[in-house]
């Protein structure tokens, strides 16, 4: 037997029926990654007054080594920070 073709106004309404998946797809997508960028803000501005805290001893001591001590702190972490990002997000993919 053959297969009946699908008429264009069949074949749109499948195509529109992707597309709203699609976006669906991307709006939440979007929605998780402005969520989890928040939560990674807030988690950030905790911890710079901790880290802050620990330069500002090294700092009394030799102002020069305390900024060269922080930037490489924060470095660090960021650097894991984005790792385990990726690699959390490259998980689900």
């Amino acid at each position: 037997m053959k297969e009946k073709e699908l008429t264009r106004k069949e074949r749109l309404k499948l195509k529109a029926k992707a597309a709203a998946r699609k976006f669906k797809f991307e709006l939440k997508k979007a929605v998780s990654t402005g969520i989890v960028a928040a939560f990674g803000f807030l988690i950030a501005l905790s911890w710079r007054d901790v880290i802050t805290g620990y330069v500002s001893k090294i700092e009394d001591i030799n102002p020069l080594n305390g900024k060269i001590i922080s930037a490489v702190i924060i470095t660090i972490i960021s650097v894991i920070g984005i790792l385990v990002v990726t690699k959390l997000l490259s998980a689900k993919e």
